[in-house]
C-alpha cells in the first residue's frame, strides 16, 4: 500500500508560510506525542531556521508517559523546547505561555533595550493534519476563533489570532511533504488518521498496527479483546473479529470492520497510553 497523500493547497501554503516566516518570532509546531517522529515535517527545519523553536507533544494524554519524558529530553538536548499537552485541556496552557515567554526572551529582551514596549511575540503554528492545531489554539485563546474538526484539512488558509497583550498567533493550514522517505512514515500518519481513510486499505493498515503493537505493546491486544497473541496478524485480526461479533450476512466474519473497530480504539486511546516511536 502506498501511504502518500499531498493535495495541491499544501504547496500553496506552503510558499504562503515562506513569505510569513519573517514577521515570525517563534515557530510553534506540534507533534503527535505517539509518533514525534512521521508526525514531524522536516520541511519545518528549514522554514524554522534561525527562529525560536517550540515543539509542542499533543496528545500526550493518549502516548505512554515514559516516552514522553525522554522525547522532552531529546529536543531540549536539540536547543529546542518541548511541552507536552493535551489541546483539549485548558489546563496546560499557562505552562505554555511560560515557555512561549521563556524562548523569546533574548528577542523581548532587544526590544525594551530598543524602547519598542508591548510588542507581543509573533508566533506561527505549524504542523501536519489533525495534529490538534485548532484545539490547541481555541483552547489557547479560551474561545472558538477556529475551526476545528476530526477531518484532515479543515484549517484552508492562514489567520491571525491576538491572544493578549503577550502573544499573537499565526494559525496555518495543515501541511505534509511531497515525498516520505520510506513507508513507515506514512504508515505512522495513516495510524492516526493523518490521511484519509477512503484512500487506505484499512485492513492492511490493522495488520500493519498489530504487528507493531504485538512487539512493542505485548500483552495490551490479548488483554483488551481476549485473544492469542502468538497468532499469525491475519489470525488476531480473525479472533478481534469473532471476540467483538464483526460478522456480514450469513456470519461470515467482516474483516475490515474488524479492522476499522482496532483503528479507532487505538486513536481513541482505549487500548491504552501507547506510543509507537521513541528517540
Amino acid at each position: 500500500m502506498q501511504y502518500q497523500w499531498y493535495p495541491g493547497h499544501m504547496t500553496k501554503a506552503k510558499r504562503q508560510m515562506q513569505e510569513d516566516i519573517k514577521l515570525i518570532d517563534l515557530v510553534i509546531e506540534l507533534v503527535d506525542a505517539r509518533i514525534p517522529i512521521s508526525s514531524h515535517n522536516p520541511d519545518i527545519d528549514e522554514l524554522g531556521k534561525n527562529k525560536s523553536r517550540l515543539v509542542l507533544l499533543n496528545k500526550a494524554d493518549l502516548a505512554d508517559d515514559k516516552k514522553n519524558k525522554l522525547w522532552c529530553s531529546h529536543y531540549k538536548e536539540r536547543d529546542m523546547y518541548a511541552v507536552r499537552l493535551d489541546s483539549r485541556n485548558r489546563a496546560g496552557m499557562k505552562n505554555v505561555q511560560n515557555v512561549i515567554q521563556e524562548a523569546c526572551r533574548e528577542k523581548i529582551e532587544r526590544n525594551l533595550k530598543r524602547g519598542i514596549l508591548n510588542r507581543p511575540v509573533r508566533a506561527m503554528v505549524v504542523g501536519i493534519p489533525n495534529v490538534g492545531k485548532s484545539t490547541f489554539i481555541n483552547s489557547f485563546a479560551g474561545k472558538a476563533c477556529t475551526k476545528t474538526g476530526n477531518k484532515p484539512g479543515v484549517t484552508k488558509g492562514k489567520q491571525w489570532i491576538r491572544l493578549n497583550k503577550n502573544v499573537e498567533l499565526l494559525d496555518t493550514p495543515g501541511i505534509l511533504w511531497p515525498k516520505f522517505e520510506d513507508d513507515t512514515e506514512g504508515k505512522h500518519l495513516a495510524y492516526i488518521g493523518s490521511m484519509k481513510d477512503e484512500l487506505l486499505n484499512v485492513e492492511e493498515l490493522a495488520l500493519e498496527l498489530i504487528g507493531e503493537l504485538t512487539k512493542k505493546y505485548p500483552g495490551v491486544l490479548a488483554q483488551r479483546y481476549e485473544l492469542d497473541e502468538a497468532a499469525e496478524r491475519i489470525g488476531i485480526l480473525e479472533q478481534l473479529a469473532r471476540s467483538r461479533g464483526c460478522l456480514k450476512k450469513g456470519n461470515e466474519l467482516d474483516y475490515v470492520k474488524a479492522a476499522a473497530l482496532l483503528m479507532d480504539e487505538f486513536r481513541s486511546g482505549r487500548l491504552g497510553r501507547i506510543t509507537i516511536e521513541t528517540p
